[in-house]
């Protein structure tokens, strides 16, 4: 059994949350995070970059003089993508970027990062994460006294309110979400992650089997 530090909503040590090594991957699955990883940032492109190939380009498409007997070299359209104004060739066009990753590829990817957040000790427990009021300052001392001064991830059980929300969003390296959300990016791009004792569960029967997104 893997051993997790868990603490009061007060900060205080209250005991140990224990998960079976069975729900654990640290001899596998470094190219499934990677993957995974990549399909997660690819998905987020915009993929709105667009130009105007020679046949979109404003412009008569008269040929500017005769082929032969100038002395200039040839052209056909003052439209061609090597003159100034021109079109562009093989420029960029709207796309999706999204990629398709295999269903277990992804179970092994969140497998794997979550064990290695669990191995490190930089995954911790807490009893429960109210805020009774809009104030950054509490978020900030808890986070100090437990030792998470650092970019953290805090995920919670329940819809996120308004006053945890917006206590913590003026904090640079904080992010709070609901447990659902948690993929495979936002446990490797934040150094810390505290959840909840109930949000724990969720976790827990994620890696038992249940569906994990990207």
């Amino acid at each position: 059994m893997s051993k997790i530090k868990v603490f009061s909503s007060a900060g205080a040590a209250s005991g140990e949350y224990e998960i079976a090594e069975g729900l654990l991957t640290l001899d596998k699955g470094q190219q499934a995070v990677k993957d995974v990883v990549t399909a997660t940032l690819n998905a987020r492109r915009a993929g709105t970059a667009s130009t105007l190939s020679k046949g979109e380009v404003a412009g008569s498409g008269k040929k500017p003089w005769k082929q032969k007997g100038s002395g200039r070299a040839r052209v056909g359209t003052k439209r061609n993508p090597i003159w100034r104004g021109g079109g562009v060739a093989f420029g960029p066009k709207p796309r999706d970027f999204g990629q398709k990753v295999n269903r277990k590829v992804v179970q092994l990817a969140f497998r794997r990062a979550l064990s290695e957040k669990i191995a490190n000790g930089t995954l911790l427990v807490i009893e429960e994460f109210g805020v009774n009021e809009i104030k950054t300052k509490p978020v900030v001392d808890l986070l100090k006294k437990l030792g998470l001064a650092e970019s953290t991830v805090l995920m919670i059980d329940t819809e996120v309110t308004e006053n945890l929300a917006m206590s913590a969003r003026n904090l640079q390296n904080v992010m709070v979400d609901h447990v659902a959300g948690l993929d495979v990016y936002s446990i490797l791009r934040f150094k810390n992650l505290l959840v909840t004792r109930a949000a724990m569960e969720g976790i827990k029967a994620r890696l038992d089997g249940g569906n994990a997104s990207c």
